[in-house]
């Protein structure tokens, strides 16, 4: 398969503009990218310079100027190709219950079998280790346990872009390390194309096949390859280079 062949996302001069009575603001400016099947592409970047505009407008949940292809077919508003996990914990419907919840978008793209509902929704929970919850209710999981039902929702579509903005940083570091270890098995078994935002550096190295820096306007300053091959640790080699790298980027104004 060539790369063209091979791309499963295409960004041609995205524009986002947001604007009101007195002000005009512009957070993407012209960006251009390509991502392929099966890439782990983590995002870093300081606040404000569009990271997570980036995300919303793949996902569908923002009006923007340009073009954006997934598989070939141009998107601009919602669809089940492209399912986003948030970082705010409260993204499932707090009156159904995990099986419900994981249940509902299914039976929205009109699925009603009752045993095949099942069966998809049993096969999402054993994905991230959490069969036997079926029947509670989101106020009875810690946070760590309302992600996991989040990407377990967004597994059982089968889209073909997983966004996740920064889904792991109000976690405690030994439940965000876990999560990091059940999503990258999850990736790596499932072939899923994930694109996630984080403001951690160690974590784009843990998570990330390919890493971006982001600066004001959206304008990427950083794009390589991770050269470390997983399961990566401190003591990786080059782990040192890659992060002086990223760390240098991320507090230069050209990226320099």
């Amino acid at each position: 398969m060539t790369e063209k062949q091979n791309c499963i996302l295409r960004i041609d001069n995205l524009i986002k503009i947001f604007d009101d009575a007195e002000t005009e603001d512009t957070i993407l400016k012209g960006l251009n990218l390509t991502v392929q099947r099966g890439e782990f592409m983590c995002i870093l970047g300081p606040s404000g310079c569009g990271k997570t505009t980036f995300l919303r407008c793949i996902a569908g949940f923002e009006e923007f100027d340009g073009q954006i292809y997934v598989d070939g077919h141009k998107c601009s508003v919602p669809g089940t190709d492209r399912i986003m996990v948030f970082q705010d914990f409260n993204q499932l419907f707090p009156w159904k219950t995990v099986e419900q919840n994981i249940q509902y978008p299914l039976k929205l793209q009109g699925l009603r079998d009752k045993d095949e509902l099942r069966r998809i929704s049993e096969e999402s929970l054993i994905k991230v280790k959490l069969q036997g919850y079926e029947r509670y209710y989101p106020h009875q999981l810690s946070g760590g346990m309302k992600q996991r039902v989040a990407i377990a929702k967004a597994l059982a579509l089968k889209p073909a872009l997983i966004l996740m903005d920064e889904p792991f940083a109000a976690l405690d570091a030994m439940t965000r390390s876990e999560l990091q270890e059940e999503v990258l098995r999850i990736s790596e078994q499932e072939g899923s194309t994930v694109i996630f935002v984080t403001h951690n550096i160690e974590e784009a190295i843990t998570l990330g096949t390919r890493i971006l820096v982001f600066q004001k306007g959206g304008q990427v300053v950083f794009d390589e390859k991770n050269p470390i091959k997983r399961p990566v640790t401190p003591l990786a080699e080059n782990y040192g280079a890659i992060w002086e790298k990223l760390h240098r980027a991320l507090h230069s104004e050209d990226g320099g």
